[in-house]
């Protein structure tokens, strides 16, 4: 069955708009829909959480489209780069009320006046960026049964029932914020719909008005829960808490574990990757705390196992993406492959439970947004041509730029990345050096400046 067809099937299902407090059931939001025919075609829906882009996700999952999901700050340049590469037909913007040469047919809905329509592969139901906010034209492709699989996996250890009040305080247009959504709207209750997150007062309005029964959260989630001191309070509506997008300080999963264990409530750690669709292991709450750290088991129809050359993490089930796309020739094949290299470096012990001990690939994760850091060398380079520049993360708590230029100013750095990438500056900091080590092979020695003591950053 279809991922919209699941959805169609749970009758407690209704989708909120926080702005208005209307409801509507999904026939109500299926009445009035836009004139898309049956042929495949690739469509561009740069979504927030609102109730308009709910709808209008929900009517392209229940078409022959091939969807993209982005993100709607990405930078203008961006936008104009992605939609050349890959002419997609139909562009979804709640930013824009016009674009060049594209037809309005819709509320913030444009045609492709020229008619293009791509050649895609009939299992490519979706397309998720892997880099964050970077504009990177690299999408993963994923199908329905991806979708499906992912989400009847989460459901067998999520707690989501029928009579569940959920916000939308995740991006649709992520992995994990697609997840919440997907699973909820398949056998939960309520679904929130607005663009409200933890740093808002509105949210613990709603909070209280509605009675949320979970609440999930990239680590900078929990770490801005942590400092409004969240656990020094009481949320009789409250079941359960999940967490993903990156490695939670061990302090921080004691002391949420131990809040909700404590009023007789879950806090789910998971792990995932967008080439798993979402989700591909998770802590079962009762182990939290006597296996503080560890990444738990996979999934159901998932398995683990570790590279004999290198301990990477490898992962098959039948949520693993069907290749990349890098431009539009990409999308004429899907090919699922046997097993995902997560790319992370893991141990096991001796019953089960699964550790990340390192990265293999140059990513970090940045307020919960995955950033390919060559990537952000490449911007660097291209805005002050003709130097080099080395990025690496540190923790996932702030990019840190390696540089030889005496006279550029740290300022500079942090408010161009912060436009380019949509993040705060200060999830960047630079510092300052004679030469830039090197491999034996004339590389950049990467290692050796992630070993340099960072406290000499420059402020």
């Amino acid at each position: 069955m279809s991922l919209y067809g699941l959805i169609a099937q749970n009758k407690s299902l209704r989708y909120l708009d926080a702005v208005t407090g209307d409801s509507y059931t999904l026939p109500d939001l299926m009445k009035d829909v836009w004139d898309i025919t049956e042929r495949p075609a690739l469509a561009f829906l740069y979504l927030d959480n609102s109730i308009a882009s709910v709808k209008m996700l929900l009517q392209c999952l229940n078409s022959r489209l091939t969807l993209a999901l982005l993100s709607p700050k990405l930078h203008p340049d961006y936008k104009q780069r992605l939609e050349e590469t890959y002419a997609p037909y139909y562009i979804y913007d709640v930013t824009r009320t016009a674009i060049p040469d594209w037809d309005l047919q819709d509320n913030m809905l444009f045609c492709n006046s020229r008619g293009i329509r791509n050649v895609i592969h009939p299992d490519i139901k979706l397309l998720l960026s892997t880099s964050g906010t970077t504009g990177s034209p690299k999408f993963v492709k994923l199908s329905e049964d991806n979708l499906v699989q992912n989400a009847l996996s989460i459901l067998d250890y999520l707690p989501v029932n029928n009579s569940d009040i959920t916000p939308l305080n995740l991006p649709v247009f992520y992995s994990y914020g697609l997840s919440v959504f997907t699973t909820n709207s398949i056998a939960g209750g309520q679904i929130v719909c607005g663009n409200r997150d933890v740093v808002q007062k509105e949210f613990w309005e709603d909070m209280e008005r509605y009675g949320y029964t979970s609440v999930a959260g990239v680590p900078y989630v929990y770490e801005l829960l942590h400092r409004i001191g969240f656990n020094r309070k009481e949320y009789p509506s409250l079941r359960y808490m999940t967490q993903a997008g990156g490695k939670l300080n061990g302090i921080l999963i004691r002391s949420f574990g131990e809040y909700m264990a404590d009023r007789n409530k879950q806090f789910f750690v998971m792990y995932g990757q967008t080439e798993a669709t979402a989700r591909m292991a998770y802590m079962p709450p009762h182990d939290l705390l006597t296996k503080n750290g560890s990444i738990g088991k996979p999934i159901k129809g998932g398995q683990f196992t570790l590279a004999p050359d290198t301990s990477e993490l490898l992962y098959s089930g039948p949520n693993v993406f069907g290749g990349y796309a890098t431009l539009a020739a990409d999308l004429t094949t899907f090919e699922r492959l046997p097993v995902l290299h997560t790319g992370d470096v893991a141990t096991c012990d001796e019953d089960g439970y699964y550790y990340i001990t390192g990265r293999l690939k140059r990513f970090v994760k940045l307020f919960g947004t995955r950033i390919n850091l060559d990537e952000v060398e490449s911007i660097l380079k291209q805005e002050i041509q003709g130097e080099t520049f080395a990025c690496v993360g540190v923790e996932d708590k702030h990019l840190l730029v390696f540089h030889r230029l005496t006279g550029l100013e740290e300022g500079y750095i942090r408010s161009l990345l912060a436009k380019k990438l949509g993040l705060h500056p200060t999830a960047f900091k630079a510092k300052l050096v004679d030469d830039f080590p090197l491999t034996p092979n004339g590389k950049l020695d990467y290692t050796s400046l992630q070993q340099q003591d960072i406290s000499q950053v420059q402020h």
